[in-house]
């Protein structure tokens, strides 16, 4: 038996990464029985079985996992973003970071295509907000550095709306890779879904990235869904004027004297990020916690 990790996964076989080099497993049958399906990301125990094949034994305890993108054991979540064609909706970008939040996983920000946009506001908008920000280009190489030295040692999952050149940037940062890109569709105004499956590609100093398939929106089925009295936790702009609103149970939307409220009016907080705070409440709200048991 030897411990690795699983860096892909297709079509029910993972290849598993151990120190005497990668295994090409099945998982065994009681993962199916107990709806554990073993993960991109996850530490396990394998063996080899007497024909030459691999069998996952046993997923060692996860430190986080996420449904989509479908990968365990996550330092940081890379969301690429563009200002440009395909430009994204800042809400997607919101409703990673709460996801990110809530599994204890940092968010850096990417906005590519610097070439074409630089995308002023959306780097903005996210330093402001005390997140790691970077400026690339898979083109001109604009930031690749910067982000490999944020990406070092560390287990990154990159995601984004389709289009907006993450499998390009990982081709930039590990040469020879090669992953599959596509243009984006002028009318419709984003890329067709280049990457198929979930793979981490190793980047030198511990690291290893994962590209993933790309994404239009979120829906509420592909996360966990968080209890809306937890969702004030997740953004981190809020935490100065936590527990300074009149009410204890206020929800800083419409309650009077609301510290957070009146922090988004001084310009304390960026109204973009309000109104996120607020769709995703919403959303929280339909959350009922007895229907996981």
């Amino acid at each position: 038996m030897a411990e690795g990790r699983i860096v892909k996964a297709l079509s029910g076989f993972y290849t598993v990464d151990t120190p005497e080099g990668p295994v090409i497993c099945k998982a065994r049958g009681k993962f199916r029985m107990d709806g554990t399906s073993p993960l991109v990301g996850d530490q396990v125990i394998c063996s080899r079985q007497p024909n030459g094949s691999g069998r996952i034994d046993s997923v060692l305890e996860r430190r986080n996992w996420f449904v989509r993108p479908a990968v365990a054991n996550v330092d940081a979540l890379v969301f690429v973003a563009a200002n440009t064609n395909p430009v994204t909706d800042p809400y997607l970008v919101d409703r990673v970071s709460a996801i990110a939040a809530e599994a204890d996983c940092e968010l850096i920000v990417v906005v590519n295509k610097a070439d074409l946009d630089p995308g002023e506001d959306l780097v903005e908008l996210y330093r402001r907000a005390g997140f790691p920000c970077v400026r690339t280009s898979a083109e001109t190489g604009e930031g690749l550095e910067e982000l490999r030295q944020l990406l070092s040692g560390r287990i990154c999952a990159f995601t984004g709306n389709s289009g907006v050149g993450k499998s390009s940037l990982l081709n930039r940062l590990i040469p020879g890779l090669e992953l599959a890109t596509d243009q984006v569709s002028q009318a419709l105004g984003r890329g067709k879904h280049t990457t198929r499956h979930v793979e981490l590609f190793p980047l030198g100093q511990g690291g290893f990235v994962a590209d993933t398939p790309g994404f239009a929106s979120f829906e509420l089925q592909m996360m966990k869904p968080i209890p809306k009295e937890n969702l004030q936790y997740d953004f981190r702009e809020f935490e100065p004027y936590l527990g300074q609103c009149r009410f204890p149970d206020c929800t800083h939307r419409r309650e009077p004297d609301c510290a957070v409220t009146r922090a988004v009016k001084a310009g304390e907080i960026s109204e973009s990020r309000h109104r996120s705070y607020e769709r995703l409440y919403e959303l929280s709200a339909q959350y009922k916690s007895w229907e996981d048991k």
